[in-house]
């Protein structure tokens, strides 16, 4: 039995305006969260980017999710389901530095994984297996820009691996650590989302390929 192509119908472009500007906002809030975490150590800053960017994209992963139902409605399912669940992980991660930075507990170990988002496992590790199946499906059909596919699964294997490196590595001076964090903090994760962004932002009725 084939794998149908044909793209489904196409939403409002009021819809496609508004996961445009949500899909831009994240990939700003990445990059916000990058630059403030690698070069200001700002640890106020850097949490609430990483709030934001979580939340900013929840709309955007949904959108996306739909342009691939009616080809691959399960895998397009499961795969959105991780893709939330590193997103959310992402902003409870965030809401929590958030919150200690508020309010710092007396006593604290930075040795000690983060209970909500152990070593990033949702963050990057779910988030990052989430991209590599939906760039997968997205090179596969005519629903979004091809490129956009092979730019998601490059972005979601360097996120399993910034993952693994974390969990395994630990020291964060590590090259297996940095290479992948400079590579998705500041280019492939703002790039995916920035240009997901525009490409709504310009589609009519989100129906360009």
């Amino acid at each position: 039995m084939s794998i149908p192509t044909q793209a489904p119908a196409a939403p409002s472009r009021a819809a496609s305006r508004s996961i445009g500007l949500a899909s831009v906002a994240t990939a700003l809030a990445g990059l916000g969260y990058a630059v403030s975490f690698v070069i200001l150590k700002d640890a106020l800053l850097s949490a609430l980017f990483l709030l934001l960017g979580g939340v900013l994209a929840t709309p955007v992963l949904v959108a996306v999710r739909e342009r691939l139902r009616e080809m691959a409605p399960v895998l397009s399912s499961w795969a959105i389901l991780l893709a939330l669940a590193g997103a959310l992980g992402s902003a409870v991660h965030g809401g929590y530095d958030l919150a200690n930075v508020v309010h710092p507990p007396v006593a604290a170990s930075s040795d000690l994984p983060n209970p909500v988002d152990p070593r990033g496992l949702l963050t990057f590790g779910l988030a990052g297996v989430a991209l590599v199946v939906l760039g997968l499906l997205i090179a596969r059909s005519r629903a979004l820009p091809r490129w956009l596919g092979y730019l998601a699964c490059l972005n979601g294997v360097l996120l399993v691996l910034l993952y693994l490196g974390r969990l395994l590595i630990l020291d964060p001076t590590n090259l297996l650590i940095v290479i992948p964090a400079l590579l998705t903090g500041f280019l492939l994760n703002p790039l995916w989302y920035g240009w997901l962004g525009v490409w709504f932002l310009r589609a009519r009725g989100g129906r360009r390929s």
